[in-house]
């Protein structure tokens, strides 16, 4: 019996129903409480964009480096990050929140605070969104070419020959550079700048290896839930997983050595402009979601790629990439709550619907740009190497 098509639709549509809900209950939300969606709204925000950024930065480096686990899962990526021209439509609700968000949005606040007249060159609204276009016209053209390029591959009546990849290679090492640099900035007004008394040196790699992490596992639950349809059943083989789990673990890893990094640079500076930020969040609560993230987002997951099994059955695997997923979400609102909540722990009820609402629009935009072309890149001149039955 030959292998059925993925039911894209019927998940489309399921996606938009879980969005409509979750939106819908933010508005309602929103309208006893605006400060409280705009909060949520940011958190959720920050959380799907740095998938759809996360895909692009893996794009590029796969096409840097090459690999079949590049190969297997670069549609799904392009895919994901095709959706930033609607993730920039989806900025615009915080563009009217600033001042709900940020202290520096608020001239009083501002007129009272030196440090904050200090930094208002920088911190201000219209600069704040003249930056916020900047960084989404960046990414948005690094991804529609390449995934321009990509797709023309399919329509192609041969096989691409190398010196067209090579073109790839040109854009993706200036892109990553690109990346990079509007990710750290962005890292900065986005989320630090919601203390703007407090400064790290190391937030902008915390974010992109987050975002290349959060991308990376949300793509191989995909994956395998696409690996006993067409075209992957009968093309996806352990070896492959097996790949993707080894740099699953290496991703997870390089999360780690980001955050203790930063947390290590700040307790040995013992700085009182530093300290507080993290005082915050080591008491009232907030410890023990600390300690979920040292147990759910490093430990657990660390000590389950050990395993080779583990590695090569694709049904653990994506179990675990979900963990990792779901951690992901929870260390954002650990970076991000507590500067609304304060220092004794709290959740909202659109701190679960806004990303909900979120996430569900935007799977059915990844859905729809899935639905848009071939799954696989049959045309690549490295994918016959990459499916050979001999490949480890």
């Amino acid at each position: 019996m030959a292998p059925q098509p993925p039911d894209f639709d019927r998940l489309q549509r399921l996606a938009v129903i879980v969005g409509a809900v979750g939106l819908g209950v933010c508005l309602v939300g929103g309208l006893f409480s605006p400060a409280q969606f705009f909060r949520s709204y940011l958190l959720a925000y920050v959380f799907w964009v740095g998938i759809a950024l996360g895909c692009l930065a893996i794009v590029m480096i796969q096409h840097l480096s090459g690999g079949a686990w590049g190969l297997v899962l670069r549609r799904l990526l392009e895919s994901g990050a095709r959706t930033l021209p609607w993730m920039a439509a989806l900025f615009l609700p915080l563009a009217f929140g600033l001042p709900a968000l940020y202290g520096w949005a608020r001239p009083d606040q501002v007129a009272a605070d030196e440090i904050l007249r200090h930094k208002q060159p920088y911190l201000n609204v219209p600069f704040f969104l003249a930056r916020a276009a900047v960084y989404f016209l960046a990414w948005i053209a690094f991804a529609h070419v390449l995934s321009k390029w990509s797709l023309e591959q399919d329509r192609q009546p041969g096989p691409v020959t190398h010196a067209e990849v090579r073109r790839f290679q040109l854009v993706s090492g200036p892109g990553l550079m690109v990346y990079g640099l509007t990710v750290t900035f962005a890292s900065v007004d986005w989320v630090m700048s919601l203390d703007p008394h407090w400064f790290s040196t190391i937030f902008g790699i915390l974010f992109m290896g987050g975002q290349v992490l959060s991308a990376f596992s949300f793509m191989i639950a995909v994956l395998f839930l696409l690996s006993e349809t067409a075209p992957f059943k009968g093309v996806l083989r352990p070896s492959h997983f097996h790949d993707l789990g080894k740099l699953l673990l290496a991703f997870v890893m390089l999360w780690a050595y980001f955050s203790f990094s930063q947390y290590l640079i700040t307790w040995s500076g013992n700085l009182p402009e530093e300290i507080p930020w993290y005082l915050e969040r080591l008491g009232g609560g907030w410890q023990w979601v600390a300690l979920a993230l040292v147990v759910g987002h490093f430990a657990l997951p660390f000590l389950l790629l050990l395993s080779r099994n583990v590695k090569r059955r694709a049904a653990r695997l994506a179990q675990v990439a979900a963990i990792v997923v779901l951690m992901r979400f929870v260390d954002l609102y650990w970076l991000i709550a507590p500067e609304f909540h304060g220092p004794a722990f709290g959740i909202h009820l659109l701190d679960v619907a806004a990303p909900l609402g979120l996430g569900g629009l935007w799977v059915a935009l990844f859905v729809r740009q899935l639905k848009s072309g071939s799954l696989l890149p049959f045309n690549d001149p490295y994918l016959v190497e990459a499916m050979a039955d001999g490949h480890h």
